[in-house]
């Protein structure tokens, strides 16, 4: 990735999925970006798993 660098919660949960990471590592980088971004807001581990796993159907 570029100059974004991924937050802590989401590579952990990414790890915890391998399906979702296969998907996340293959999406463009502006898809990337934007998966990235959307993790602001989440406040929990639960919300992180969640949102990790909605990856795999949202892309």
């Amino acid at each position: 990735m570029e100059k974004t660098e991924m937050p802590v919660g989401l590579g952990m949960a990414l790890a915890m999925n391998p399906e979702a990471m296969l998907k996340f590592s293959s999406l463009t980088e502006a898809q990337k970006h934007e998966v990235i971004n959307g993790t602001h807001t989440i406040a929990s581990r639960k919300e992180m798993q969640q949102y990790v796993q909605n990856i795999i159907t949202a892309y």
